[in-house]
């Protein structure tokens, strides 16, 4: 057990040493939730004095939709490393070594999670300074960074699926849009619940992305609601199951 988890602490650190050496990969992760939570909240700021629509103004209501924004757009970079990986024939090296062969796949993942924090934070400072709140205080803070990184987990799940079995960055590209946007703008991300059409109330009532934004929005604006924070972190698990569970099973095509 000590041994796979050294070895997940090692690829871990390669994972974050690439990105490191990566610049642009660091700016546009932490520009994009800048740019979004800058553009919704002033464009759409107006949606805040409709009737029924929740209190506090549209600032409020839309920054826990671009906090979570971060690990769905985020992870499609886990899915074109682990391709880079297997094209290049870094998985075949360590095939030959005594890795341990999942942390191949977990150090990348770890990775994930932890570089999501840093865009979910600039996005609460900018927030602030835009006139949101986090009622919850620090310990609302410190669980709203832990519901983004292990989102983010869950996410990259599914992309690193998509490259293990496609084996091609332009796949993971294309079918993480076509993943992504659905989640992100066919749920109560950026419109309440109640404004959106029948049919679009339906999707997000199974859609994942709903519950976890929910979860970050009682603990900026309402409290402590366990019920609905437990019902995101059961999502998550849920979906960080089928989607790493799918990943390891299609890895071991690759391990053979």
């Amino acid at each position: 057990m000590y041994d796979a988890l050294l070895d997940v602490w090692h690829l871990y650190i390669r994972a974050l040493k690439k990105t490191i050496r990566t610049p642009i990969l660091i700016f546009s992760a932490l520009a994009l939730p800048v740019l979004f939570l800058v553009l919704f909240s002033q464009i759409f700021t107006q949606f805040g004095n409709l009737p029924g629509f929740p209190a506090g103004g549209y600032v409020q209501f839309v920054v826990a939709g671009i906090i979570i924004m971060n690990p769905l757009f985020d992870s499609g970079g886990a899915g074109e490393s682990v391709v880079e990986d297997i094209n290049s024939g870094f998985v075949s090296k360590m095939l030959v070594t005594p890795v341990n062969r999942a942390a191949i796949l977990f150090g990348r993942l770890l990775h994930d999670m932890t570089m999501v924090l840093f865009p979910v934070a600039i996005t609460l400072v900018l927030a602030y300074a835009l006139g949101a709140t986090v009622i919850t205080g620090a310990p609302g803070i410190l669980l709203i960074l832990l519901t983004a990184a292990f989102f983010a987990l869950a996410m990259s799940g599914l992309t690193m699926a998509i490259g293990v079995t496609t084996k091609s960055s332009q796949a993971v590209a294309s079918l993480d849009l076509v993943v992504t946007f659905p989640l992100a703008f066919v749920s109560t991300a950026f419109v309440p619940y109640e404004f959106l059409p029948g049919w679009a109330q339906a999707f997000s009532n199974v859609n994942p992305f709903s519950y976890v934004v929910n979860a970050v929005r009682v603990l900026m604006s309402t409290g402590f609601v366990w019920s609905t924070i437990l019902a995101a972190y059961a999502v998550i698990a849920v979906f960080a199951a089928v989607t790493v569970g799918a990943t390891l099973f299609q890895f071991r095509s690759v391990v053979k």
